[in-house]
């Protein structure tokens, strides 16, 4: 997952609304969306849990990586810890607080953990858990809410579309809008690679985004996922698959 928009306690019919991009090589195996006994995700095939994810008792769970050079080889997947949240029973503050003693085991990440009652972030490259305050926020590869192109726009595109219909936010997230070179972050990868990784959807042969998620939690408690997969082309590639 490399760009998640969403907004906490913005909205009187969906406490929660989060519209993301998953980013990622099209030959790395994945599962689309299903359910998993009580959790509803993707699966990656090839090192084993999820990037986004929700529990039928009422959680839910994002991580993304952080985009640094050197790249650091960790043992644990950090697609590992979105399962472990969904599958505990800790609230979002003990679950990231108890992280925090093993989180350098991970590669880079950014987490999202929320149980309904409160939303909590962490990143092992600087940020400590906080419990987030009510706002709209967007998260890619750096800290949350750092002034990516694709955050930016991102952000108050989204601001726009807390009431939009899934069909809506799906185009918002359609966004191929190409940032100048002046805007563009520099993480360590060169230029040619920043482009590439710099629209807020992306297309290529090998690397792009490959779905993209809406995840609703309602006023009742109730959540809601769907998840649509896309090509190389930037054109659907199978059904829409829905939690409900």
């Amino acid at each position: 997952m490399c760009t998640i928009l969403f907004a906490w306690q913005q909205n009187s019919d969906y406490p929660l609304l989060l519209a993301a991009n998953r980013d990622e090589f099209y030959q790395r195996p994945t599962a689309p969306a299903a359910w998993h006994g009580d959790v509803f995700s993707g699966i990656d095939l090839l090192a084993g849990g999820t990037w986004l994810g929700l529990h039928k008792n009422g959680r839910f769970a994002a991580v993304t990586n952080y985009r640094e050079i050197p790249l650091q080889h960790q043992d644990k997947s950090r697609g590992a810890l979105p399962m472990a949240f969904l599958n505990s029973t800790q609230t979002p503050e003990q679950y990231c607080t108890a992280l925090m003693a093993t989180q350098h085991d991970y590669g880079p990440f950014n987490l999202l953990a929320c149980d309904g009652h409160s939303l909590w972030y962490m990143s092992n490259r600087g940020a400590a858990p906080k419990a987030l305050a009510p706002g709209i926020y967007g998260m890619s590869n750096g800290l949350l809410n750092d002034p990516w192109p694709k955050v930016v726009r991102g952000r108050a595109a989204f601001a726009k579309h807390l009431q939009a219909s899934d069909d809506e936010l799906f185009a918002l997230l359609h966004d191929t809008y190409q940032p100048n070179d002046s805007e563009l972050p520099d993480t360590g990868v060169g230029i040619e690679l920043e482009r590439r990784v710099a629209p807020l959807f992306i297309r290529s042969e090998e690397y792009g985004t490959r779905c993209s998620s809406i995840v609703r939690l309602h006023t009742n408690g109730a959540w809601q996922m769907v998840e649509q997969s896309w090509g190389p082309d930037g054109e659907p590639s199978g059904p829409r698959r829905s939690s409900i």
